[in-house]
């Protein structure tokens, strides 16, 4: 997948993100920079990632995200193909033990 360049104002908007230090600092900031719906469909992407990477079938991922096929095959391409963002982040969470079937809702 192509590389954006990143300019200044992405630098700062993802420095920002870094800088937050709680779950709920994230929360807040997320709340309030996208919509509650960017929000969800973010976490299902991630979710399917981690299932992909978990070699999960689409039909299960389909179940327990309701995302599309072809959200799915994105994610998996940028799984493949892409910046190793999906990878990284998964990885940290992984060496956290952070799992999206921990608690149900």
């Amino acid at each position: 997948m192509a590389k954006k360049k990143m300019d200044s104002k992405m630098e700062y908007l993802f420095n920002g993100i870094l800088s937050l230090t709680t779950v709920e600092e994230c929360m807040s900031f997320f709340e309030d920079i996208c919509t509650v719906t960017e929000i969800i469909e973010m976490s299902k992407r991630l979710t399917a990632a981690k299932m992909l990477s978990d070699n999960y079938t689409y039909t299960d991922i389909i179940e327990k995200t309701g995302l599309s096929t072809a959200t799915i095959s994105r994610v998996n391409r940028c799984l493949k193909y892409g910046s190793d963002g999906y990878t990284a982040v998964l990885r940290h969470l992984d060496e956290k033990g952070e799992d999206p079937f921990d608690t149900e809702e």
